[in-house]
């Protein structure tokens, strides 16, 4: 027997005045799975969130929920007052009762448990994104819905970020609705992308969505550079980008086996040490 999504979004259509937000718009979200939803400034992403987690209500279509769902949410901004001093373990009891002994576990499970007693002012943009992701965690949410997660964190940190959210999926076992405004190294580490620009332009698992000519008439001349690097990696390269098959890595032929094989990808695109591949 089919097991139900956690969510779902069935035909979905939002206008506000004479301007068309969200147009036949569908999408779900199975437990266990990360479903990312990527595209421009302006495509709907964040309408879309809001439509699925009922805050508004669409115009045409249907959004179903699995009955009980819990959903933790990690919204894309916070404003925090700066003239307001406020440790991290009183922000989070804002929106939970939650012992500070669970604080510690969820703050301990993003890696920022050291901060329980820090303002929240002082934290930087790596942390304060933590620190709303164990917020969201202290729901023991069925569903994660994280809306632009890593906003004001550089590129080490992002990796680190979707690496965490990848390892939250597979502890947990919650479904994960992410949202990016563009590709970046998000793709490697989900299951389903969305690509939407207020319809759904394609949709599929990322290397199929990263070659689908409307991804790439979309992203323009940034697709090549935002390509997918995503193969069983029982390989390791030489330093001149062949492969070397496994065990053979430090044997000193110049021969390497493979070296034309074909990645999937564009070596200018990636970065072998940051954790971009994805591991079957």
């Amino acid at each position: 027997m089919t097991v139900p999504p956690l969510l779902e979004a069935r035909n979905i259509s939002l206008t506000r005045g004479d301007r068309t937000v969200l147009d036949n718009v569908s999408l779900s979200v199975g437990r266990g799975e990360i479903v990312t939803l990527i595209g421009p400034n302006g495509a709907g992403k964040t309408s879309l969130v809001k439509l699925c987690l009922g805050l508004v209500k669409p115009d045409k279509g249907l959004v179903i929920q699995a009955p009980g769902l819990n959903i933790g949410y990690m919204p894309q901004r916070l404003a925090v007052d700066v003239t307001l001093p406020m440790p991290v373990a009183r922000f989070l009891s804002l929106w939970s009762r939650s012992t500070r002994a669970e604080m510690l576990s969820v703050l301990g499970e993003v890696g920022v448990e050291h901060a329980i007693d820090r303002a929240i002012q002082t934290l930087s943009g790596g942390e304060l994104q933590r620190v709303l992701l164990a917020r969201a965690l202290l729901r023991k949410p069925d569903l994660l819905v994280l809306d632009e997660p890593v906003q004001a964190v550089d590129v080490h940190g992002q990796i680190e970020l979707f690496e965490l959210i990848g390892t939250i999926r597979n502890r947990r076992g919650c479904g994960v609705l992410l949202v990016s405004h563009d590709l970046h190294l998000v793709m490697a580490r989900t299951d389903t992308v969305i690509c939407l620009n207020r319809h759904v332009c394609c949709q599929g698992k990322p290397e199929d969505v990263s070659r689908h000519p409307e991804y790439v008439a979309l992203f323009g001349r940034h697709a090549d550079a935002l390509a997918i690097y995503h193969h069983s990696h029982d390989h390791s390269h030489a330093d001149d980008g062949c492969v070397v098959p496994a065990g053979q890595e430090h044997t000193g032929h110049g021969d390497h086996h493979g070296c034309g094989h074909d990645h999937d990808h564009h070596h200018h695109g990636h970065d072998h040490g940051h954790g971009g591949h994805r591991h079957g």
